[in-house]
């Protein structure tokens, strides 16, 4: 019961928020001759565009032949044949290594993995070898052309199996980029610039929007910047900063507390590795404070690599601590996901507590 009742509530801000999203001059003016359609089409689309444009594309997985777990795949291998679009076995490891070998003979290999809880048997793969091939032959040779998929955060019924947030693991390590959209309309964009970046890339997709997330997306070919944050909402009092499905949460405790008379400014940081530092210090230099919510484990979190450097760089500016409204230093729960969450009310009795320090 209790759990139907999250996913009811969660569901209801999640497709109401994200459709008002999309806020930066590209996408407002792309979106023109688009119509609406949920996160999981819009990734489908860009997948199609991918392998339509780039005859070295390839998108290879666990499922994805008949469409995955999700549907994100669904058409491709009708449309572009079973040597494109191909199942694997059920071996992480080998579904990275082998798409590092295919993008170092300089094809586009786009990896999905199905579930980001599962991406661990993979790990060495990714970080001993594709964020290290660059480097390690003084750029005779790379695999710039690989971009791993793969679906993260809560669902409202995982638990501790296939709701976590593992994205602080890869931001340590250098040569790789780290991607997760909020909505249909920034998947499509960003992804596309993923699979066309000339580094290797980890696309994390907010699962729980694969359906809720509703909004208009252009249906032409387009990209949108890798490592540049979007500024949704302008405020003065307070900083907050997100990214994927947290975004709509934040939105949430921002109306709030604007009835309170309190004005946020909400940044989407949307690429994690490199962030944007720049727009996130400018803001903070403004208003002053800054709070950052995520759903990974707030110890060791991303949070913690964007607090310790605010407060390195704006140190004069800022008037408060960093608050840091994160999931819960345990194992994902199942029954008591909706206490693990970093929920509105959570944010917002931060954003007063930190705004009247």
């Amino acid at each position: 019961m209790a759990t139907a009742m999250a996913l009811r509530l969660f569901g209801r801000r999640t497709s109401i928020a994200a459709r008002g999203f999309s806020s930066s001059c590209e996408t407002e003016k792309a979106a023109k001759d688009g119509k609406p359609i949920n996160l999981f089409s819009a990734i489908n689309q860009a997948l199609h565009i991918a392998l339509d444009t780039d005859p070295r594309a390839y998108v290879f997985g666990e499922d994805v032949r008949f469409g995955g777990v999700f549907r994100c795949t669904t058409g491709l291998a009708d449309r572009f044949g079973r040597s494109r679009v191909f199942n694997t076995p059920l071996c992480e490891q080998g579904i990275v290594g082998f798409a590092i070998g295919l993008a170092a003979m300089g094809n586009r290999a786009i990896a999905e993995i199905q579930f980001a809880d599962y991406i661990y048997p993979a790990f060495d793969q990714i970080v001993n070898e594709a964020a290290k091939f660059r480097y390690r032959s003084g750029n005779e040779f790379n695999c710039g052309g690989l971009t791993i998929r793969t679906p993260y955060g809560a669902v409202g019924h995982g638990g501790h199996y296939h709701s976590q947030s593992p994205e602080s693991f890869f931001c340590h390590v250098p040569g790789l980029k780290v991607v997760i959209p909020r909505s249909p309309q920034q998947a499509k964009g960003l992804l596309l610039s993923c699979i066309r970046d000339p580094n290797p890339s980890i696309f994390f997709e907010p699962k729980w929007l694969y359906r809720l997330a509703v909004e208009e997306v252009p249906e032409h070919d387009y990209m949108l910047p890798l490592s540049e944050a979007e500024v949704i909402r302008q405020g003065s009092d307070i900083t907050l900063v997100g990214w994927g499905a947290q975004l709509s949460v934040l939105e949430q405790a921002c109306v709030e507390a604007a009835k309170e008379g309190i004005s946020c400014e909400l940044i989407d940081l949307r690429t994690l590795i490199p962030w944007d530092k720049e727009t996130v210090e400018a803001s903070v230099r403004k208003t002053g404070k800054l709070l950052i919510s995520h759903e990974a484990p707030v110890t060791g979190g991303f949070g913690a690599e964007i607090s310790a450097s605010i407060a390195e760089s704006c140190f004069l500016r800022l008037e408060a601590p960093v608050a840091r409204i994160c999931g819960l230093d345990t194992p994902f729960p199942l029954v008591y996901e909706q206490f693990y969450m970093p929920t509105k009310n959570k944010i917002l009795d931060a954003i007063k507590a930190t705004v009247n320090y």
